[in-house]
């Protein structure tokens, strides 16, 4: 079975994260949030509050099979900043591991130069932080290893495409009919 890290900062996009947990674990995909923080209690971008699985300090990273970076603000300057985030998305980019992100993070992978020359999207205006990037509008992006997507309002498809990725298709397919989502 495949095991998914979801990297959680303070601030960070709670729908982005909470929406992409929700998903994979009805797909039957072991994932586990981290917080980056000291606290496993993590208060997101508009005030809610929810607990990590973990912190940062409590994992193996290597027992992961890709990470997923919400974004919002501060969250997304939060998972920025973080040594251990960044090392794990090099590592990860060279293991050819999933490294996925939404909204503004995307914008971490492209401060790494980890979107050089790779398709990926971003919520609007954070193209200018992914220097190298083939950019796109569409609301999910898939170029290899790394998943990008749009916002809020593109995280169900996003979590879909990470179901896609270690599941497949029909999996994609069954999970998106069980939720009653339909693409617009």
């Amino acid at each position: 079975m495949s095991k998914v890290g979801i990297f959680m900062a303070n601030g960070c996009e709670e729908i982005e994260g909470l929406t992409v947990v929700d998903l994979l674990r009805r797909a039957s995909i072991d994932v586990e949030m981290i917080a980056i923080g000291d606290s496993k209690t993590i208060e997101g971008s508009h005030g809610i509050k929810f607990e990590a699985d973990k912190l940062k300090t409590e994992i193996d990273i290597d027992s992961f099979d890709g990470v997923v970076l919400p974004g919002g603000m501060p969250g997304t300057k939060n998972l920025e900043a973080d040594e251990f985030v960044q090392e794990t998305l090099k590592k990860f980019n060279e293991e050819k591991k999933l490294i996925a992100a939404i909204c503004a993070a995307p914008s971490v992978l492209g401060g790494l130069e980890l979107l050089k020359g790779k398709k990926a999207t971003s919520y609007p205006g954070f193209d200018m932080k992914m220097p190298g990037a083939l950019y796109s509008e569409e609301n999910v992006v898939v170029d290899g290893n790394i998943i990008t997507s749009r916002g809020v309002g593109t995280a169900i498809e996003f979590a879909l495409e990470i179901t896609k990725y270690f599941a497949d298709e029909q999996t994609k397919i069954n999970l998106a009919e069980s939720i009653v989502f339909q693409a617009v």
